[in-house]
C-alpha cells in the first residue's frame, strides 16, 4: 500500500518532497573527500576499519553473546549472504548495453539496480507476483527469490535442529500490538528504503549515510518502544 497503493500518493507527494539530495554523494567517503580531499580509496578502508571495529567491540562486550556461538555464526552468514547478493546482483547480473535501452542495466532486480537482501519492498513484489500470477511480465526478481529463500532455509535449519515449533498470538492485546506493528513497518520500511536487513544491515555495509541515520533512528525507537512496554508491563503488574 506504501510502495504503489493508497498511501503511496501520500509518500511521493509529501514525504519525498523533503529529500536532499547531496551533490558530492550519499555515502560518507564521497563526502570525506570531497570535503577533506583525501583518496576516497582510503576513506572507505578507514571508515570500514572504524565502524566494523567498533561494532564488534560493543556486541563481543556482551558475555552472554560470548556465550552462546550461534550468535557469531548466524553474524558471519548474514554478512556473507550481503556481500553475495551485491555480487550477485551487481556482477553476476549486470549488462553492460541492455538491447532494448541502449544503457547500463541490473538485470532481474526491482529497482534496475545494484540490490542485496531487503524484506520490505521484495514481500510487497512478492505478493503483487502471486496476485497477478497469469501476468506473463511478471518475473521472479532478486528480492523476490531471496526473501522465499530466508524462509525455506529458516524452515530447513529450524528442522534439521528440532527448534522448529508453532507460535501464535497471546491475546487481543497481542494480536493489535502486532497487527500496528505491522502498519508502522511497512509504512515506515518503505519510507525509509529498507527495513533492519535492507537499511541496517545492507545499506549501512555501502557505508551510506542516509542507511547509517535510518540505522540509529531504528535502534532508538525500538529502545524507546521497549521502554514503553516494560512501563506498561509494571503498571499492569
Amino acid at each position: 500500500m506504501t510502495l504503489r497503493g493508497i498511501l503511496g500518493a501520500f509518500r511521493v507527494g509529501v514525504l519525498e518532497k523533503a529529500v536532499i539530495a547531496l551533490p558530492a554523494g550519499q555515502d560518507l567517503p564521497s563526502l570525506l573527500a570531497a570535503a577533506t580531499g583525501a583518496s576516497k580509496a582510503t576513506l572507505v578502508a578507514l571508515l570500514a576499519a572504524i565502524f566494523a571495529g567498533a561494532l564488534l567491540a560493543f556486541i563481543y562486550a556482551s558475555r552472554d553473546f560470548r556465550a552462546d556461538h550461534n550468535y557469531t555464526l548466524g553474524g558471519v552468514v548474514t554478512g556473507l549472504v550481503v556481500v553475495g547478493g551485491w555480487y550477485v546482483s551487481g556482477v553476476l547480473g549486470h549488462v553492460a548495453e541492455d538491447p532494448n535501452t541502449l544503457q547500463e542495466a541490473f538485470v532481474a532486480t526491482n529497482s534496475g539496480r545494484m540490490e542485496s537482501f531487503s524484506f520490505v519492498s521484495p514481500m510487497a513484489y512478492t505478493l503483487d507476483y502471486l496476485m497477478l500470477w497469469t501476468d506473463k511480465s511478471k518475473i521472479i526478481t532478486y528480492g523476490i527469490a531471496s526473501g522465499l529463500g530466508v524462509i525455506a532455509g529458516s524452515a530447513a535449519y529450524a528442522l534439521a535442529t528440532r527448534t522448529f515449533r508453532w507460535e501464535g498470538f497471546r491475546d487481543a492485546a497481542d494480536t493489535a500490538n502486532h497487527i500496528v506493528g505491522g502498519m508502522l513497518m511497512g509504512f515506515g520500511g518503505i519510507t525509509a528504503l529498507g527495513c533492519t536487513i535492507g537499511q541496517g544491515i545492507s545499506g549501512f555495509s555501502t557505508l551510506a549515510l542516509g542507511s547509517i541515520l535510518t540505522f540509529i533512528a531504528i535502534v532508538a525507537g525500538s529502545a524507546a518502544t521497549m521502554k514503553w512496554q516494560y512501563w506498561l508491563m509494571t503498571r499492569e503488574g
